[in-house]
């Protein structure tokens, strides 16, 4: 049985809020993951176990998730959240850090590169939405996310929970039933409609480190004529796809996941 790569939680202040992350490994290149619109950062542990064998893994609650800072008051746009995966780095004083972000935490990591100064070494965008004004809308629904937050606020178990993710495993059910609390409907409502409004096309040209987009091949959330155009956009990108996976690629395919980083980030994950 491998030993868990498992370090410490903490919270650091940057860009004027409390964030919290989990560390993974505690040597290699420096990795920050940033999760997806509903997911918090303990919900990627089994990820960041894995990552943490080569690589000194980060793992991020975006404002209004988990353990970093909440509530009405604040700002939950896609740039706030950039300026965070920004001044997060800056504050831990990391060097030669990669960015791996999924879904909304791959728009956060390109919009922190492309307009709040991020200077990673590399960017790894996992099945981004690519929807925005004049475009077909993300195949998800708000009800989807907004429903299952409700029902995890009121108190509830994995079995309430599997109609919203009937593939998922009940490890990882009960970890989603014990967590989504923590999700601010305001902040979700916020970040889904930005889906809609914020036009990330604009800033793939603005990419200057080494890019890869990995595009889960039964989500529908890339189609082929998205690739070509954003190819069009910043024609270094590095394309892969993990054909048998839907959106939450590491948890429909953990080791296709896992293959598809080939040697991008230097070493295998």
């Amino acid at each position: 049985m491998l030993t868990s790569t498992f370090q410490y939680g903490a919270n650091i202040r940057a860009n004027g809020i409390r964030q919290h992350f989990l560390r993974y490994g505690g040597a290699g290149r420096n990795v920050v993951i940033l999760p997806g619109i509903t997911s918090p950062s303990i919900t990627w542990g089994f990820v960041g176990e894995r990552f943490g064998r080569n690589f000194d893994t980060y793992i991020l609650d975006a404002r209004g998730r988990g353990l970093s800072e909440t509530g009405d008051g604040l700002d939950y746009s896609l740039d706030a959240m950039a300026a965070d995966a920004a001044a997060f780095v800056t504050a831990l004083d990391l060097e030669d850090y990669v960015f791996v972000g999924h879904s909304m935490g791959a728009r956060i990591a390109l919009r922190a590169v492309s307009r709040h100064g991020a200077k990673p070494g590399a960017m790894v965008m996992v099945d981004p939405p690519v929807s925005g004004p004049g475009r077909r809308h993300y195949p998800a629904k708000l009800p989807w996310y907004v429903d299952s937050i409700r029902l995890s606020r009121e108190g509830c178990d994995q079995e309430a929970i599997r109609p919203f993710c009937p593939t998922w495993s009940d490890e990882q059910l009960r970890l989603r039933a014990e967590w989504l609390h923590t999700c601010h409907e305001g902040a979700i409502v916020t970040a889904f409609e930005a889906f809609k409004t914020d036009d990330i096309h604009s800033d793939f040209s603005r990419i200057s480190c080494p890019s890869m987009m990995m595009v889960a091949g039964r989500a529908g959330v890339i189609l082929p004529e998205d690739e070509k155009e954003i190819s069009t956009l910043q024609p270094a990108l590095r394309i892969v796809k993990v054909e048998n996976a839907g959106h939450m690629i590491p948890w429909d395919d953990e080791e296709g996941f896992y293959r598809a980083f080939g040697d991008f980030l230097g070493r295998a994950v």
